[in-house]
């Protein structure tokens, strides 16, 4: 028998389980978290409605004022440590383009108010505004006035609330004791530009940095360290306190190796001349330079404020004698004589010729059909080697220039001197020159970039620094400084070391020397022979110059052809002789003849390095050159 089993329901039972009731804790928790946010609308309700203003009055009491304070850049010393570039203070009156306003009715009335304190007109403040916003990087501050008397500036500080846009910064800019003298080398220094900043992270939008000269060499130790400003300001921008600064790291100080009075001096001989030209003095030792200058030279305090783009183009209009250009290291000349020492190197190494080996100078030679002439026409007789140096002999040169023809020994030698390359001096803007071999001309004919390849002529004429050869004073005073120090090629260098703003050295900078080339000393001493009876034999080229100077000189004249241009005026000497200290390379454009115009000045910076005086002479041949 089958057995059922029936489970019955009641109405309204489900298969889910039962409630669990509400516990007290769960309620206590939920009570807490009602009134915990209650509170909080409560307090944000009093924060925004109730005590809002006050609040914002006090946030507008609280602003800061965060500004930049640049540093002062190192000095610029000579030698002794006389200051040849320091620094001064100025006052700059400037606009906040964030604060200017945006509505034109609005930014007319602040350009109106401003006319009278900064004494210009509402017009010239717009458009020097716009000028600046335009020109300068976005945020950056419109100069209106660079330097602002100290009353204005005075006056805007104590006004502040009716000027809160204008903004007074002291900056440190340049300034130069000794005026225009070694302009070229010094250098000068600018505002950062947009490449600048977009390739720089060390610079912000007002920095300056060196454009030029030992300004641009060493900006990294001249420059120094910002420091920043914070101020507490209300919202119309009065100060209310100062909060935590950094004070500014000044820049360290070069002490360069210029001699300031020999400086002077050369540049003074210079420009008395009239003519553009340029000199370097050269310590014969170690590469030192006492002295480098270019005429026309500029006034470096110009760059102190904005140039106009007329002002910067003259700066290098060639009308204008282009003062920019640094002729003592960047031209590119003929050198005439004064390349005859190479010549005489070269050929004495390659047993062409003996010193006393004697040609006779009639005047003029004839080779491969080309007459070639002394200055003049003028015969000399027969010569050796000191002859010909003492009275400037072309006619000797070319016999060597021709012996030397499809050798490439006078180029070898040139090269090994320096000519045809930089030297390394620690500026920009230094040029490599030209030094011509049969290659380079022969490359240029077959691509027809000159209507001949090289013949015998061209090393003719490269025997008496002529043709196609391109130097500056700076490569022949580093090859005479080799002549007079036995072979050593220097690597030329402007600076002694760099300073703190104590005077504790930090880095001093040890002479580098390029290379050697071995000179033979018989060579060598009958050349510098040669050259001291040019400097100072009655039958020397340049004895009304030096015969009365009492230290012993050995020097030599070049007077060297520049078409369309007048003659070359070259002076290179060594001192005292026979074991020089100094070398002074010293050239002048369209100055004829080097013992006229290029050696009174070599003089002038002999007699500022020796303290001595020439005294005047009589007689002597007359040789000139």
């Amino acid at each position: 028998m089958t057995r059922y089993t029936h489970n019955f329901r009641r109405p309204g039972d489900t298969d889910a389980p039962a409630r669990k009731p509400i516990t007290r804790r769960a309620m206590i928790i939920a009570g807490l978290a009602l009134l915990l946010f209650s509170i909080l609308l409560l307090r944000l309700w009093s924060l925004q409605v109730v005590t809002g203003d006050e609040y914002v009055a006090e946030a507008n009491d609280n602003r800061t004022l965060e500004t930049r304070v640049r540093a002062p850049r190192g000095e610029v010393l000579d030698r002794d440590g006389e200051v040849m570039v320091g620094n001064r203070s100025r006052m700059a009156i400037q606009l906040d383009p964030t604060r200017v306003p945006d509505d034109p009715g609005e930014r007319r009335q602040l350009f109106e108010s401003l006319a009278p304190v900064v004494d210009r007109p509402a017009d010239w403040i717009a458009r020097r505004y716009r000028s600046e916003v335009r020109d300068n990087p976005p945020g950056t501050f419109a100069t209106l006035v660079e330097d602002s008397d100290d009353e204005t500036v005075f006056y805007l500080q104590e006004n502040g609330n009716r000027f809160p846009q204008v903004h007074v910064s002291q900056e440190f800019v340049r300034r130069y004791p000794l005026d225009t003298t070694a302009a070229h080398l010094l250098g000068n220094v600018g505002e950062a530009d947009a490449e600048d900043l977009e390739t720089r992270d060390d610079l912000i939008a007002g920095d300056t940095l060196g454009r030029a000269g030992i300004e641009e060499t060493y900006d990294s130790d001249l420059r120094g360290e910002a420091g920043t400003t914070r101020l507490q300001v209300d919202s119309l921008g009065r100060i209310k306190g100062r909060l935590a600064s950094t004070s500014p790291e000044p820049g360290n100080s070069i002490r360069l190796t210029i001699d300031a009075d020999l400086q002077i001096a050369g540049e003074s001989a210079l420009r008395s001349i009239g003519l553009p030209g340029a000199f370097v003095a050269l310590d014969t030792r170690n590469g030192e330079i006492l002295g480098l200058g270019s005429n026309p030279t500029v006034d470096p305090a110009i760059f102190t404020r904005p140039l106009s783009e007329a002002e910067a183009k003259r700066l290098w209009d060639e009308d204008q004698g282009a003062p920019m250009f640094n002729r003592s290291i960047a031209g590119a000349y003929p050198v005439g004589s004064v390349y005859k020492p190479i010549t005489a190197v070269a050929a004495l190494d390659a047993g062409l010729i003996r010193p006393d080996d004697v040609i006779q100078d009639n005047g003029k030679i004839t080779i491969s059909g080309q007459t070639f002439t002394n200055a003049g026409s003028e015969p000399h007789g027969p010569v050796d080697l000191e002859r010909a140096m003492e009275v400037s002999s072309d006619v000797y040169f070319y016999l060597l220039g021709q012996k030397m023809n499809g050798t490439d020994q006078l180029q070898e030698w040139s090269s090994q001197f320096g000519i045809g390359e930089p030297t390394g001096i620690d500026l920009t803007g230094e040029s490599s020159g030209l030094l011509p071999t049969p290659a380079w001309r022969n490359a240029l004919y077959e691509t027809g970039d000159t209507d001949r390849p090289w013949a015998v002529g061209d090393n003719v004429q490269l025997s008496i620094g002529q043709g196609d050869l391109q130097a500056n004073p700076l490569q022949m005073a580093v090859a005479y400084a080799a002549l007079g120090n036995g072979g050593t090629i220097l690597k030329p260098n402007l600076v002694l070391q760099t300073e703190d703003v104590a005077g504790r050295v930090l880095r001093e900078v040890e002479p580098e020397a390029a290379r050697k080339i071995v000179l033979d000393p018989t060579h060598r001493d009958q050349i510098m022979d040669g050259l001291n009876k040019a400097a100072q034999a009655p039958d020397g080229t340049s004895y009304q110059v030096f015969g009365g100077f009492p230290v012993e000189v050995a020097g030599k004249t070049g007077t060297a052809e520049r078409p369309p241009y007048g003659d070359q005026s070259w002076y290179v000497a060594l001192a005292p002789y026979p074991d020089p200290t100094i070398a002074v390379a010293v050239t002048v454009e369209q100055g004829g003849f080097g013992a006229d115009t290029a050696a009174p000045v070599a003089l002038e910076i002999l007699s500022s390095y020796f303290d001595e005086t020439a005294r005047p002479v009589s007689g002597g041949s007359g040789n000139v050159e």
